[in-house]
């Protein structure tokens, strides 16, 4: 089930830049530093096979390397425990991908299945205690049946854990997300607000600055309390960045979220469990989705704002990923029901 958090995270790597960030700067590999931005297609990742429900929540990109494509495939495991079973979870959705790349005649021109590289971005307070590789999940086979077994591993970037030396010497974006994320300390906060101020003023992208804007909002939603939800609400009325930025800084102050504090988020998990876990993430959903609509569309109209007061918790992560990129705000919506 989707957290805010989820949702922020998800906006933030619809961007080819960020994904770029990602791959660059938090893993060892170098084979996308160079490649430009237009060699990044996102890929719909919603496989459905006879046993299994539709894949809405990962991301999956595709990106050319000269005449052939290589995918990425990222799994968000945001503030959640450690699945014992991702290498299998892995193989079997980059197995979903395949299968579609088949149906879809979307291989090489000699029918071979492209390269991948399967990331797990995880930011849970556990250490990451499961198996890299689908091998140790398996009984130990007979000599004879060995060569026969499946094999599948998946790259983990385990973001409590980074070199905080590292990040903090590392100047771009995620880097900077990441610091604000896991700092704890007001003044390192202040300090990340700042560079955030500086990043607003020069990045001409409406999208990802949008996208950003989305992502705090709901870093701040995931600290707060219902009575807190409607002051974190209230970012967006801001008459400029500056003006934002500042009043979000404060927010972190006043709503006590230490963030990357193991003590903070087991605290803020007790509060939504004592709260109501499910009513709790709805009621930020619809915080996250009004705000992000509203900065891009203004004054959202009355029945905008009802539709959102009593949609499920599927209709408000449909919303979210199409408002993204929709046209209008009817688009966002595009069911027939009037939304202005």
């Amino acid at each position: 089930m989707p957290t805010p958090h989820d949702l922020g995270y998800r906006s933030l790597f619809a961007h080819p830049e960020l994904v770029r960030e990602l791959i660059a700067d938090f893993t060892s590999f170098t084979l996308f530093d160079d490649v430009a931005l237009s060699a990044f297609e996102r890929v719909n990742p919603a496989y459905v096979s006879d046993h299994l429900s539709a894949r809405q929540d990962d991301i999956v990109w595709r990106v050319r390397l000269g005449d052939e494509f290589l995918y990425v495939y990222i799994l968000l495991e945001c503030q959640s425990g450690v699945d014992r079973w991702m290498a299998l979870r892995m193989q079997t959705y980059i197995g979903l991908l395949f299968q579609d790349l088949i149906k879809g005649h979307e291989l090489s021109p000699g029918l071979l299945l492209p390269p991948v590289l399967p990331l797990v971005f995880y930011n849970g307070v556990p250490r990451w205690s499961a198996s890299m590789d689908l091998s140790g999940l398996l009984m130990q086979a007979p000599d004879e049946l060995a060569a026969l077994q499946p094999s599948q591993r998946y790259v983990l970037i385990d973001q409590q854990r980074l070199d905080k030396t590292a990040l903090e010497a590392n100047a771009s974006l995620l880097a900077l997300l990441f610091r604000l994320e896991l700092s704890a300390a007001p003044d390192v906060s202040k300090n990340v607000f700042a560079a955030l101020t500086t990043w607003f003023k020069g990045s001409p992208q409406a999208n990802l600055r949008r996208s950003v804007q989305v992502w705090i909002n709901a870093l701040l939603a995931r600290g707060a309390s219902k009575e807190e939800l409607r002051m974190v609400d209230s970012v967006e009325e801001g008459a400029d960045m500056g003006g934002k930025l500042a009043i979000w800084a404060e927010q972190f102050e006043e709503l006590g979220f230490q963030k990357g504090s193991a003590e903070g988020m087991e605290k803020g998990m007790e509060k939504g469990m004592e709260k109501g876990k499910a009513e709790g993430q709805v009621i930020a959903l619809r915080g996250v989705l009004g705000r992000l609509l509203r900065n891009r569309f203004g004054a959202l109209p009355a029945p905008a704002t009802q539709r959102i007061g009593h949609a499920t918790q599927a209709e408000l992560e449909q919303w979210f990923e199409r408002s993204l990129n929709a046209p209008s705000l009817q688009t966002v919506f595009d069911d027939g029901a009037p939304a202005t």
